[in-house]
């Protein structure tokens, strides 16, 4: 940008110097009026001319750069809608493997849950089955004890 600036000066500076010293050299030129006019006039008609070639340069050089600027800007819109695309395609590539191994987790814990309780149950089972079992011996236990002391108690009435 800096060498446009410069450039642009020196075309500038260029011109208004080729005019200034034509100018001078005219002026100081020893020739008639009408001489000196003609020169003046075919000096500033270069001028015109010149002057034209450059703003034609310029036109064409700010044509150019117009849609060259266009086009840059044309593939960072396109650079940063890919780079978009790309962005969501992970993130939901992500968002999907998270939520598999997440479900993955859930079942895991669900079996081992589910195994537990029926360790837990079966444990509850045998406990519940061991304890009608030493009821059940307790309670004969008892009738056998109620049947020795009717037993005994009717001796003892008997004597």
């Amino acid at each position: 940008m800096s060498d446009n600036i410069n450039s642009k000066d020196f075309m500038i500076g260029t011109v208004i110097g080729g005019l200034i010293g034509a100018s001078l050299a005219l002026l100081f030129a020893p020739k008639s009026g009408r001489d000196l006019r003609d020169d003046i006039n075919q000096g500033a008609n270069q001028m015109m001319d010149k002057a034209s070639d450059l703003k034609d340069v310029a036109q064409e050089k700010g044509s150019d750069l117009k849609e060259m600027a266009y086009s840059k800007g044309s593939d960072l819109v396109d650079m940063a809608s890919k780079k978009g695309n790309e962005l969501k395609d992970k993130a939901m590539e992500t968002t999907a493997q998270v939520t598999k191994e997440a479900s993955k987790k859930t079942q895991e814990m669900t079996k081992q849950a589910s195994k537990k309780t029926q360790e837990l149950t079966k444990q509850a089972k045998e406990k519940l089955d061991e304890t009608a079992k030493q009821s059940e011996k307790l309670a004969d236990t008892v009738d056998d004890a109620a049947k020795s002391t009717e037993k005994a108690s009717k001796d003892l009435a008997k004597n």
